[in-house]
C-alpha cells in the first residue's frame, strides 16, 4: 500500500510499529540480545535442518549476507499469517501446514493489540487469542516464526491494531508520550511473557527473528533495553542496517508475484517476505477504514477459505529453490550481462563460494519477448513472457558430478533421496525446455516419458521438452563412472504444485501427485503419508533406500518400482466425495430500533456533556462533545438520543458526522424518520469521511407540530451512526456525531449516548456494537425466537413494508460434513431488489461482518471457519441485522450456503466456543 507523506510521519512516530526500512524499501538489522554472531563468515553449504522445540540452544545471528543459524547459512522464505483473521485455532495448523508444503519456512505473525485489551490493564490470550498455542502450534508444524507484535501494526486493521480505548487515553500518539510508552511497554511485556517461553535460541521454541520499529537510536537502545529485561534474546530487526529485507505487497497476478520476489532475489535479498500468504477475513469491527471489506486481501496466494489460488505457483516454486539449493543464500553482483533484445532487463549475480551464476530477467513491456543471452559460455534463446520474469542459472551441481551448463527452464529444487539426485526445473505449459549438462563422463541417459529427447555431444547432454500442460516429464541419467543416478523432472507451473519435497529425520522424500502433502514419516519399510485430495490423482513416492510400502491418510497403498526409482500407486487416490449444502429456511424476523421512539426510557444512558476532547477533531464552539470514543464506544454502530426544548417552528436539522469507509446516519424526530444519509467520497486521505446529513422535517410532520403547539416546543430527535473503523493513521479523529444545527428554531439540546455493551468476553472486543438487538442477545445462539414472525427469504416473497430502521433475522441449520472431508463454506448475500440495506451476519453469535449492498451490485461471500461453524450434524445459528433507508424493503435479499472448497483429507477441528444468550 502506498503510503501517503502524513501517513509516512504518523508511522515513523508510532513505537512498535511495522519496521520503517520493510515497508518504504530500506533495510533491515539484527541484534542478538545477547550477541549470537559466528566469526567470519559462513561459507555456503546445506541449510539447518527443519526447526522445531528439540530443547538444544541454537545461535541465531545475521551477516551481511544472510541469516546463520548454528553457523550455517539460512535463507527466509516468511509469509504472513494474521492468527487473528482466521478465529478457529485448529485451523492455524491447517493452514500453516499448507505454508510449509508451499515452500515456506517461515511465518510472519503480527498481534493486533485491540484483540487482546478490551480496557486498560485489561489483557486476554484465551481461546482465539492463545499466542501460546499458535506458537506450539508452528513449533510443530516445523515453522520458524517472525514475530511482530506492533504495537503499531498497520496490516488494515483497525487503527492499525491499537486498542480503541487509546483513542481516549491521556497523551500522544508516540513513543516520547510517556503515558503512551506506559501502556505500549506494558503491552509488550505481556507478549513477551509467552514469546520468550517459545523462542528457537533456547530450543524450546521456533520464534526466530523479533520484529520492532523505533527510528531513533535513543529510543532503539531503550526498546533493547525492555526486550532484553524481558528475555527476548533473538536478533531483532528494524531500520537502518545492512541486510536487505525483501517484502512484496499484493499482486495482480502470478507474474508480477514472480517479477516483485525475483526482483529482491536480484538484490541479493535473502530474507524474504511474502507480505500475505494467507487473505483470512476482517471480521467483527477488525478492518480499517483501508479495507473495509470482510475478505482481508483477495489478492493472497491461499485465500480466505484456506483454497490456493493461481498466484501460488512462483511462491511455491521460488521457496523451495531457496529451500533446497543454498547456492542462493549468498549472491553478489557479477559483470554485467545483457540480453539481444533490450526490452529484457538482466540481473547477473555470482555465489563466490560454488561459483553458481544466476540471471534474473525481466520483461515490463506489454508483449512476450524472445531474446538471445549469454549464458555459460554459449548464446542462449530465451523467452520472457509480457510482465513477467525469469530465473535462469549456470554452473549449478546436477548430481554425479555433472553441471548444469545452461537451460531454459528455471531451476526449483534439487535434492539426493537414497543413491538418487533428483532435480527439478520449471517453466510455462506450452513451451520447450531446453537443458545442458557439462558431464565429465559420458552419460547415459533414459527418457522415462515420451516426450523427453536428448543429444550428448562433446562433454554435453541436450535435454529437450516440450513442457504440457499439468504434466511431469522424468529423465534419468546414469554412468559408468558412479552408483548414483541422476533424475530431471520437468513441470509447468500446475504440475510444480504436485511435487512435495519433504524432510524427515531419516531423510528426504518427494511426493508427486496429491493436492497437498502435509506430513511424511517414515516408519520401518513404511513411508506414511498425510495430505489432502480434491479430484483423482496418482501418487509417486521417491523415498530414502529400505521403504518399500506407502499408506495415504492412514490406509495402505498398492505400489510398484517405476524406471524413476519411485513407488508408483497401482491405483489412483480417491477424490473428494461431492457435498450438498442445505438450503436456508425456516427464517422468523423481527423489527427493532425502539430507540426512535419518543417515550424511549433512556435514563440508563451515558449523558453526552463532556467539553473537551482529546480527538484530533475539533469541538464545535460552545456544544458538547458527542464523539463516541470519548464515551467509551469505540466500536459497531451507536445511538444518541437529543431531548429537544423551544423547538416550535422547526423546520430542518442538519447532522455533521465522522466515520469510517461505509459510514451511515439514520435520523427520527418524535420517531418519525427523516431519512439516511451516507458517506462517500475518497475521505480525507487517512481514514476519516466527514459528511452533514441534512433533513427537511417532512410536510406531514411539520403540519402536525403547527396543529399542536403545545408540543411542538419539545421533542426528541433520535439518531443512529454506523461510525465503522478508525483510520489506520489517524485514530483519535471522531467517530460518530461531530455537531448538531436546526433551522426555523434554535433549540436547547440535552443529549444522550449509548453504544456497545460490555466487551464479549470469549469473542472480544470488536465482536459487538450498540445496535438493540446486540445489547440483548439476539444475534447468541439460543435465544429464544419462538415469538418472531416467520417469513420467507427466497427472492421477491421475502419483502416486507418498506420501513427506515433495523430489522432482525434469525434461522438454524445444520450441517453433515464426513469426518475425512475438510469442506470451506461459505455464506452469500445478494442484494437483488433490495439494494439499498446493509447486513450484518452473526454466524453462532459470532460477527462475521458486514454486506454493504446499497454500495454494490455483485452478492457479497462470507466464508465461515470451521470451529465457529458446527460442520459435524450440530445446529447451527445465522442471524441478520438489515439496516433499511426505507426505500426499499428490509429484507436483506437472496441468502444461501455455498461451497467454496471441499478436499478429502484436512486436519480436526474443535468447536470453538461459541456461548448462547444467558
Amino acid at each position: 500500500m502506498e503510503l501517503s507523506r502524513l501517513s509516512r510521519r504518523a508511522f515513523s512516530a508510532l513505537a512498535g510499529t511495522t519496521v520503517l526500512g520493510l515497508s518504504l524499501g530500506g533495510s533491515v538489522s539484527g541484534r542478538a540480545l545477547p550477541a549470537s554472531g559466528a566469526s567470519g563468515p559462513a561459507p555456503t553449504g546445506p541449510p539447518p535442518g527443519p526447526p522445531g522445540a528439540d530443547g538444544v540452544r541454537h545461535r541465531v545471528a545475521l551477516d551481511r549476507h544472510s541469516l546463520l543459524v548454528d553457523g550455517r547459512r539460512l535463507a527466509l522464505w516468511s509469509g504472513e499469517l494474521h492468527p487473528f483473521r482466521l478465529p478457529s485455532p485448529s485451523l492455524w495448523r491447517d493452514v500453516l501446514q499448507k505454508m510449509r508444503a508451499y515452500g515456506y519456512n517461515a511465518v510472519g505473525v503480527r498481534l493486533a493489540w485491540n484483540q487482546h485489551s478490551a480496557a486498560p490493564g485489561a489483557y486476554d490470550f484465551t481461546g482465539v487469542r492463545d499466542l501460546d498455542l499458535f506458537l506450539r502450534t508452528a513449533a510443530e508444524t516445523r515453522m520458524y516464526v517472525v514475530l511482530h507484535p506492533g504495537p503499531y501494526i498497520g496490516a488494515d486493521v483497525d487503527a492499525g491494531g491499537l486498542p480503541g480505548w487509546l483513542t481516549a487515553a491521556e497523551g500522544g500518539a508516540g513513543p516520547a508520550d510517556a503515558a503512551y510508552a506506559r501502556h505500549a511497554d506494558e503491552w509488550l511485556s505481556r507478549v513477551n511473557a509467552v514469546a520468550a517461553r517459545h523462542q528457537y535460541t533456547r530450543g524450546t521454541g521456533t520464534v526466530l527473528l523479533y520484529r520492532v520499529d523505533a527510528p531513533e537510536r535513543a529510543r532503539l537502545t531503550r526498546l533493547h533495553d525492555r526486550l532484553r529485561a524481558d528475555g527476548i534474546e533473538v536478533p531483532v530487526l528494524h531500520a537502518g542496517a545492512p541486510v536487505p529485507w525483501g517484502e512484496a505487497d499484493r499482486s495482480r497476478d502470478a507474474a508480477e508475484v514472480r517479477r516483485d520476489h525475483l526482483a529482491h532475489l536480484a538484490r541479493g535479498v535473502t530474507l524474504h517476505s511474502v507480505r500475505t500468504a494467507f487473505g483470512g477475513t476482517s471480521w467483527g469491527w477488525l478492518g480499517a477504514s483501508s479495507a473495509p471489506a470482510p475478505a482481508y486481501d483477495p489478492t493472497a496466494a491461499i485465500d480466505g477459505a484456506r483454497r490456493p489460488t493461481d498466484r501460488l505457483a512462483p511462491l511455491h516454486q521460488l521457496g523451495h529453490l531457496l529451500r533446497h539449493v543454498p547456492d542462493f543464500t549468498r549472491l553478489e553482483e557479477a559483470p554485467e550481462v545483457r540480453a539481444a533484445d533490450a526490452r529484457v532487463q538482466v540481473r547477473h549475480l555470482t555465489n563466490p563460494d560454488t561459483g553458481t551464476h544466476a540471471y534474473v530477467l525481466r520483461n515490463d513491456s506489454a508483449h512476450d519477448v524472445t531474446s538471445t543471452l549469454p549464458m555459460g559460455g554459449t548464446d542462449v534463446e530465451v523467452t520472457v513472457p509480457a510482465r513477467d520474469a525469469r530465473l535462469y542459472a549456470t554452473g549449478l551441481p546436477v548430481g554425479s558430478g555433472r553441471t548444469l551448463a545452461y537451460a531454459t527452464v528455471t531451476p526449483m529444487l534439487s535434492l539426493s533421496v537414497g543413491r538418487l539426485d533428483i532435480a527439478a526445473f520449471v517453466g510455462r505449459a506450452g513451451e520447450m525446455a531446453h537443458l545442458v549438462l557439462d558431464c565429465p563422463h559420458e552419460p547415459w541417459p533414459t527418457r522415462l516419458d515420451e516426450e523427453a529427447a536428448w543429444a550428448y555431444d562433446h562433454g554435453r547432454l541436450h535435454v529437450t521438452v516440450p513442457l504440457g500442460e499439468n504434466g511431469l516429464t522424468r529423465v534419468r541419467i546414469r554412468s559408468g563412472e558412479s552408483d548414483r543416478t541422476t533424475l530431471l523432472l520437468f513441470a509447468d507451473d500446475a504440475a510444480s504444485l504436485r511435487l512435495w519435497p519433504y524432510e524427515t529425520p531419516s531423510g528426504r522424500v518427494l511426493v508427486h501427485g496429491p493436492a497437498l502433502l502435509r506430513d511424511a514419516v517414515l516408519d520401518g519399510a513404511t513411508i506414511r503419508l498425510t495430505g489432502d485430495t480434491v479430484e483423482e490423482c496418482g501418487l509417486e513416492v521417491w523415498a530414502p533406500r529400505g521403504i518399500t510400502d506407502v499408506t495415504w491418510n492412514g490406509e495402505r497403498v498398492s505400489t510398484s518400482v517405476s524406471r524413476a526409482h519411485s513407488l508408483l500407486a497401482t491405483w489412483q487416490l480417491p477424490g473428494v466425495p461431492e457435498l450438498v449444502l442445505p438450503a436456508l429456511d425456516g427464517w422468523r424476523h423481527r423489527t427493532e430500533n425502539p430507540e426512535s421512539a419518543p417515550d424511549y426510557d433512556d435514563s440508563g444512558w451515558r449523558a453526552a456533556d463532556l467539553r473537551t476532547s482529546r480527538s484530533t477533531t475539533p469541538v464545535p464552539g460552545g456544544r458538547p462533545v458527542l464523539f463516541a470514543d470519548d464515551y467509551g464506544f469505540h466500536y459497531g454502530d451507536v445511538w444518541y438520543r437529543g431531548r429537544l426544548t423551544g423547538a416550535a417552528g422547526l423546520e430542518s436539522v442538519s447532522l455533521a458526522f465522522s466515520t469510517g469507509a461505509r459510514g451511515l446516519l439514520m435520523a427520527w424526530l418524535d420517531g418519525e424518520p427523516l431519512g439516511t444519509h451516507r458517506v462517500g467520497g475518497e475521505g480525507d486521505g487517512t481514514g476519516t469521511w466527514a459528511a452533514t446529513a441534512r433533513f427537511r422535517l417532512p410536510a406531514a410532520l411539520r403540519e402536525a407540530r403547527r396543529l399542536r403547539p403545545d408540543a411542538g416546543a419539545s421533542c426528541v430527535l433520535s439518531v443512529l451512526v454506523r461510525r465503522t473503523r478508525h483510520g489506520q493513521d489517524a485514530r483519535r479523529a471522531a467517530r460518530g456525531l461531530v455537531s448538531a444545527a436546526f433551522e426555523g428554531a434554535s433549540p436547547q439540546a440535552g443529549w444522550r449516548i449509548r453504544g456497545a455493551a460490555a466487551p464479549d468476553p470469549v469473542r472480544g472486543p470488536l465482536n459487538g456494537g450498540g445496535l438493540y438487538g446486540e445489547r440483548h442477545g439476539w444475534h447468541l445462539p439460543g435465544y429464544d425466537d419462538g415469538r418472531w414472525e416467520a417469513v420467507p427469504l427466497t427472492g421477491e416473497g421475502a419483502r416486507e413494508d418498506r420501513r427506515q430502521g433495523v430489522t432482525w433475522y434469525r434461522t438454524t441449520f445444520r450441517l453433515d460434513v464426513p469426518p475425512e472431508v475438510d469442506a470451506s463454506v461459505g455464506l452469500v448475500l445478494d442484494a437483488g431488489g433490495g439494494r439499498g440495506n446493509r447486513a450484518q451476519v452473526f454466524l453462532n453469535g459470532w460477527n462475521m461482518g458486514e454486506y454493504a449492498g446499497d454500495l454494490t451490485d455483485s452478492p457479497g461471500t462470507f466464508v465461515l471457519p470451521n470451529g465457529i461453524l458446527r460442520t459435524r450434524a450440530a445446529a447451527n445459528t445465522l442471524a441478520l441485522a438489515v439496516l433499511s433507508d426505507g426505500d426499499t424493503a428490509p429484507g436483506p435479499g437472496r441468502v444461501r450456503l455455498e461451497l467454496l472448497g471441499s478436499a478429502a483429507g484436512g486436519v480436526p477441528v474443535e468447536p470453538v466456543a461459541s456461548p448462547g444468550r444467558r
